[in-house]
């Protein structure tokens, strides 16, 4: 017990920086994929069926295959074919092949979110809408849109609570998240080894970030009732 002690200031500034690492992935992660999956969404949608069939064929693949293949494809696949790393060295070359990574797996998820949201709107309301003189891009915008928003706040959160998790698939290109960085003691870090108990502080800080995360979620669902 007094060793653990001794070694907690040690662990808990390693796992503050790893969780600094998760947290700018999950961000920029949320900030890049909830625009474009409302692109592939309406690429999906498209009457233009030669985009439609490819939209729905790469939402397909990305939601059928393992996000960590997909990071190992995207990280080092480029460099076999250039013979050279294109996306720089380091921990910041790894962070941006994460966060491409991220960004276009969790892009392809909100797509069908926001497409079912989008389809689930009645028909009739874009035909009165039409009627009244509204383009289609009013229509989406002053009347989809804020119906939509309410529909997909469950499927939603639920995505963006899986996000948090998924984050520590990350190391699988050694990048230097939380699950890394208390993993780091168990091998040997900073003169300590063979230490399992950082993990599960790490299993505390996830506890946390997603306890927060429903918290806020919850209280935006509840924002949005006014729309039943």
């Amino acid at each position: 017990m007094e060793l653990m002690l001794e070694q907690m200031p040690i662990v808990i500034q390693s796992l503050n920086v790893g969780f600094l690492q998760t947290l700018k992935l999950f961000f920029v992660t949320l900030l890049g994929a909830v625009p474009l999956g409302l692109v592939i969404a309406f690429g999906s949608m498209s009457r233009f069926k030669p985009l439609g069939y490819f939209t729905k064929v790469v939402v397909w693949i990305i939601r059928g295959t393992p996000l960590m293949i997909q990071l190992l494809i995207i990280y080092y696949f480029p460099g076999l074919v250039f013979g050279k790393p294109v996306w720089g060295g380091g921990e910041s070359g790894r962070f941006l092949a994460a966060s491409v990574s991220f960004i276009f797996n969790y892009a392809c998820y909100f797509s069908e979110i926001y497409r079912g949201g989008i389809q689930s709107v009645p028909v009739g309301q874009e035909e009165a809408g039409l009627v009244l003189g509204m383009t289609r891009s009013q229509i989406f915008f002053k009347v989809t849109l804020l119906q939509m928003v309410k529909r997909i706040v469950p499927p939603m959160s639920n995505e963006i609570i899986t996000l948090v998790k998924d984050t520590s698939l990350a190391r699988i290109i050694a990048l230097q998240e939380i699950i890394w960085a208390g993993q780091a003691f168990m091998k040997g870090s900073q003169g300590i080894s063979g230490a399992i108990w950082p993990m599960f502080f790490t299993a505390v800080y996830y506890l946390i970030f997603s306890g927060i995360l429903t918290v806020l979620l919850g209280r935006l669902e509840k924002k949005l009732d006014y729309f039943r």
